[in-house]
């Protein structure tokens, strides 16, 4: 992800960290998948009630959509987003021109110092979710993303744990997490860290043994797959019996592969 950093290549030649080139392809499939819903209602519940006036940043905020909803529901609040890919950036901004919500997206490579934008205040909420595990310096993108926060701020992080399927390593999985890498790489960075938790299991856990046993056949399908594609009937009832089955996860177990941390940027004095 860091400009001077070597390409990552895969075996058909494709670039692991081009994310213009992977929202482009894999955009349109990751909307509605039953994971990032999970994910998007347990930062939702960790994050909890925003107060008036809060500002919430969004860090690596991919499509935008999660941080479109959030801004939807929450009028009281401004919500930011901050993202690597230009493709990411356009699609976002297009996401909240059409659902008529003020989100803002802005471009910034955060493995780098940064400014904020100068429509962005200091962020009292920040949600940094699936982002650490593409960046080979997870602790230099969080500590310069802390930047763009206010003092107090509070932080929740989602990562993958368990093993990468062949999917997560096409789209540039540099690593998995444990809770106490995860914890060391929060610290490291700046940040007091109120909780780590283990989320996920079982069926969490289950689903990414389904995508970890399709290989590379799922990369392939992937690639094949054109804008407006549907869903095979097979995979809509998979889809369907995760979505309904997503709830019934522990909210922390030593098993969970779905990783989850609530922190907060260090009050000044």
């Amino acid at each position: 992800m860091s400009d001077s950093a070597p390409a990552r290549l895969n075996a058909d030649g494709t670039d692991q960290d081009d994310w213009d080139d992977h929202w482009d392809k894999y955009g349109e499939a990751a909307k509605g998948n039953p994971a990032n819903d999970y994910r998007h209602a347990m930062i939702l519940k960790l994050l909890g009630p925003l107060p008036k006036g809060a500002v919430v940043l969004d860090i690596g905020s991919g499509q935008g959509q999660f941080a479109v909803d959030l801004q939807a529901d929450n009028p009281q609040a401004s919500v930011f987003g901050v993202e690597y890919s230009a493709e990411g950036v356009r699609r976002s901004q297009q996401v909240a021109e059409r659902e008529g919500v003020p989100a803002y997206f802005y471009e910034r490579n955060l493995l780098e110092p940064v400014t904020r934008d100068p429509q962005q205040p200091p962020a009292t909420h920040a949600v940094c979710s699936e982002v650490l595990e593409h960046v080979d310096d997870p602790t230099t993108l969080m500590r310069n993303a802390a930047t763009l926060l206010a003092p107090g701020a509070k932080v929740v992080v989602t990562v993958p744990g368990g093993p990468r399927s062949a999917f997560d390593k096409h789209i540039g999985h540099w690593r998995h997490f444990t809770a106490p890498l995860l914890h060391q790489v929060l610290t490291d960075a700046g940040l007091d860290v109120d909780r780590v938790l283990r989320t996920g299991f079982p069926f969490f856990n289950l689903y990414k043994l389904a995508v970890i046993a399709r290989g590379q056949k799922l990369v392939d399908d992937m690639d094949h797959r054109t804008p407006g594609d549907q869903p095979s009937g097979l995979e809509k009832a998979v889809t369907g019996f995760f979505s309904k089955s997503f709830p019934f996860n522990r909210d922390d177990a030593r098993l969970g592969w779905q990783l989850a941390a609530v922190a907060h940027v260090p009050l000044v004095g």
